[in-house]
Order: C-alpha cells, then structure tokens, then sequence
C-alpha cells in the first residue's frame, strides 16, 4: 500500500493531534501523529494490536505517546543536576509530581515518508527546569514481524544532559474481562511506590502475586508496576505479552531498557478501546534525583534504543 501524503496545514487543524502519518507493510498498517510524534493505530488485517483512539480525539491515558527526556514521574518536579537544583512544572497536580517528560503535546515534524516507515523529530529547546538542547528522532517500521521503533537523542547542547526514555502502548485486549487475560512479564523484580507513585523499594517478585515470569491469568491482581531484573531471550531481547481470547501480542525491547511498566487500569475500567499498557523504560520513575538508570549524555553524544511490538 501506499503512505498517505501529509497533511495540509488546513487538514492537520481538524485533527487535534495534528497531522497523521499512516503506513502499511502485508497484513500491519500503523498510524503516527504529529502531536507527540506518537503510535496513534497499529493494526494486523484490521485488528487492533495496541488499543488507539480515532483521528477526531485527543489522546488520552497517554495512548501510544513518547516519554522523553524522562518517563514517569519526577518528585515535586525538582531535580539537581550538575550541582544546579532545577525546577519543572508540576504537571501531575494531585500527586505533585512532574509527569512524562517535555515532548508527548510538542509538534514533531515529518523527517522521512516512505510506505512501510516514518521517521519523526524534535528539538529540545531549554525551557523552565531544563537547560540542555536535545535532536530527538524516532522511527516507526512495519516488517514481516510487526512494528520496529527506534529512538536517538542526541545531545546537541555545549554540556552534560540528563535523559530517560520511555514509550506508553496499551496492548488491544478487545472483549476479553480483565481476569481473563493471560500475562506473561519477564522480570525478576518489582518496585514498591508510595502514595504519590514514587519509588519507595525494590522486591523479588518471588512469591508474590506480581510475578507473571510464567504465564499466567491476571485473576485478582491489578498493576500499575514498574519491574526490573528483566530476562531476556538468547537474542538479548526480552518480551512480555498479552494473551486475550482473541489475539495475543508481545511487545519487546533491547538492551537499552532494563525496566519496564505494566498498567491494567484502563482495561478495569473498560473505556473506549481497552488494552494494557507495556511500557519500556530506561529508567523508574525519580531518575533524575535517584540516578537509577539516568542516561548522562555528554556534548555530541547519542542514545539509541530499539523496541516492537509483534503477534505473539
């Protein structure tokens, strides 16, 4: 199939996520926003394998959106960097916490269209709380296998920067009741948070109703959880899946993501299309007052990592 030409000014104004960016390879097609630079669709023969939302919303529960330069949560939006204390706005207010980074409302510009891939970017400018200049570039490719997506940050700026990085799918179970559905999380250990999500500990999963390192159905337990110590397969790739009546689907990731999060609540919930979210992360959340997992890009330095998401 062919990639859909971008829209106009005048068109990407009727989506509130901006322009859409749709490609296709076999059986997949994908879309891509310009708002974010996020995974609006992902589809195999017309079934939903992440749980998106249409053209005419606005995303919500941060649906398929970029986590950068941080994921997660940052306590009361303060930080010291470098020996400088830095304040972000707080954008969790109940919890007061700064909350997925700087980028996912940004306007991400059309770097390259090609059928079966596009490739997004963004510049970082210093803003308030962050000092640092970032080119951000990330591209999505459909394969024979599914969807391919990989992100640089390039630290274009004259000193040192703190990063993190994240990515917030939710795997499409359609009908399927939560307790239904089979998980598999290859992981050895969870993090505790406190009230306001913050970290608080690190446990084995051992023994706990936390471990799905052997597959097995979701019952009673509910996530919102960051696990570490993650497994991987020979390939040096770990994988997670999801496992509804009707499909099954595996998110994976490379080396650079040795944490990842897991979130059942919106599929509770039932609301709109439903699906649990597997996010990789590079770090847990208050990695920039913890250093757990901090990325320091030094001047001209580059981070990539790679991630998909494929039927299992």
């Amino acid at each position: 199939m062919s990639a859909l030409s971008p829209a106009s000014p005048a068109q990407s104004a009727a989506f509130p996520t901006g322009q859409q960016w749709t490609i296709g390879h076999g059986p997949f097609e994908a879309t891509v926003v310009e708002v974010g630079g996020g995974l609006r669709t992902l589809t195999r023969d017309g079934v939903d394998l992440v749980a998106g939302y249409g053209p005419d919303e606005t995303c919500a529960s941060g649906r398929g959106q970029q986590l950068m330069p941080w994921p997660n949560r940052i306590r009361d939006g303060r930080y010291t960097f470098d020996g400088t204390e830095h304040q972000l706005s707080v954008t969790e207010v109940a919890r007061g916490n700064a909350s997925h980074g700087l980028v996912r409302w940004a306007l991400w510009e059309l770097v390259e269209l090609e059928d079966d891939m596009v490739t997004v970017g963004y510049r970082l400018h210093p803003q308030p709380g962050w000092d640092h200049f970032l080119d951000l570039r990330t591209t999505y490719v459909l394969d024979d296998s599914g969807l391919i997506v990989t992100t640089a940050a390039r630290n274009v700026g004259p000193s040192a920067a703190p990063f993190g990085y994240g990515a917030h799918p939710y795997l499409a179970i359609g009908a399927t009741l939560l307790p239904d559905v089979e998980l598999s999380i290859p992981a050895e250990s969870w993090l505790e948070v406190d009230e306001r999500l913050l970290p608080h500990a690190t446990h084995p999963v051992e023994g706990t109703d936390l471990d799905f390192r052997e597959p097995r159905r979701v019952g009673d337990a509910r996530l919102d959880t960051a696990y570490t110590d993650v497994v991987r397969d020979e390939d040096g790739m770990w994988r997670c899946t999801v496992s509804a009546a009707d499909r099954a689907t595996t998110l994976w990731a490379d080396v650079a993501f040795p944490w990842l999060q897991v979130f059942t609540a919106i599929a509770e919930d039932r609301k709109g299309e439903v699906g649990i979210a597997v996010e990789p992360m590079t770090c847990p959340a208050d990695a920039f007052n913890s250093g757990d997992g901090l990325v320091v890009l030094e001047p001209g330095e580059e981070w990539t990592g790679t991630w998909g998401i494929s039927p299992a």
